[in-house]
């Protein structure tokens, strides 16, 4: 497996969870003599060149064609290939959205579904390109594990995790070239159970992707105006770490934070956890509003929609005040 050295995973910094991606599937092509690599015309977006030229055997490329590619990818999967099927984010949710309801979700197939440049990740292709709403599509599939890397050292973990699972996955990618890493040692990964990464006595941080790192900045922020908080790494959005929320109890807010919209990811998620209970603190959701921002780099549209780590602790300041 690759290895995460100090080194390394600093150096994966560098590189796009796309990228990772592909760097991770050379990797994993060793491991299983069943792997078997689809995509839809994102081979270089995936960084899946290399692999389609060291493992011809374990690579298509079907073009265009969504729908097709996950044809395809079923019925390799009732002959005992473990298939990773890659697109962009919107397109390898919405666009085939019954089909992984019938064939994975229905027939419990051994399918990971990467959705690629997930969140803001594409910026100036625009909201066509944006991926606002996978996670809450996603996560309506019985038996769907649904993960969302903090980091390219996540992104591994998540995608060998999602190897050795026996059902349908799907693998969200948020973040860009230089997206800086929340980790930087070796660590254990297990699908739903998420990660601590630090305590705070006034406010409970649930992140996810790639606000995880922004958090931990505001956390910073909110430490020099005398608020404690703490952030913990929600890696898997399905299924839901639970502990973790009845960890929280103590907490003055719980808060909740995505680069997907506020209606049906992670908030919603916690939300619907919350709601049957009576002896948890409040809830604040922080995520994409439910509008389509106007279109540009990736900064800015995080920025345009307040998932800055300033402005991150600047609506933790307001609700607690």
């Amino acid at each position: 497996m690759l290895e995460f050295s100090r080194q390394n995973m600093m150096a994966w910094s560098r590189q796009s969870s796309r990228h990772m991606f592909g760097e991770a599937m050379l990797e994993a092509a060793e491991y299983d003599e069943k792997l078997m690599v689809i995509t839809a015309d994102v081979a270089s977006s995936a960084n899946l060149r290399t692999f389609a030229e060291r493992y011809p055997e374990k690579f298509l490329n079907v073009g265009l064609s969504e729908q097709c590619m996950l044809g395809v990818a079923a019925g390799m999967a009732k002959e005992g290939f473990h298939v990773f099927i890659s697109s962009f984010a919107p397109f390898v949710s919405m666009r085939i959205f019954e089909g992984l309801r019938s064939y994975l979700g229905y027939m419990h197939l051994n399918v990971t579904v990467v959705g690629l440049g997930s969140g803001f990740a594409l910026g100036t292709n625009g909201n066509t390109h944006y991926g606002l709403e996978d996670m809450a599509i996603t996560r309506t599939i019985p038996g769907m594990v649904v993960l969302s890397p903090s980091d390219n050292t996540e992104v591994i973990k998540s995608l060998f995790a999602a190897l050795a699972y026996e059902g349908p996955v799907y693998l969200r990618l948020t973040g860009v070239t230089g997206s800086q890493m929340v980790y930087k040692e070796n660590y254990d990964f297990d699908i739903g159970k998420s990660i601590k990464l630090s305590e705070g006595s006034d406010v409970c941080i649930f992140a996810t992707g790639s606000m995880v790192y922004e958090c931990t900045r505001a956390v910073r922020a909110l430490s020099k105006n005398g608020i404690s908080a703490g952030v913990t790494n929600i890696h898997t959005i399905k299924p839901l770490d639970t502990g973790a929320m009845n960890e929280a109890r103590s907490a003055k807010l719980i808060v909740t934070v995505e680069e997907h919209s506020v209606i049906g990811g992670l908030g919603s998620a916690v939300s619907e956890y919350l709601a049957e209970r009576d002896d948890m603190p409040k809830l604040l959701r922080i995520g994409i509003p439910d509008i389509f921002p106007t279109a540009g780099t990736y900064r800015y549209t995080l920025d345009q929609c307040g998932l800055s780590a300033a402005s991150i602790a600047d609506r933790i300041k307001q609700e607690l005040n």
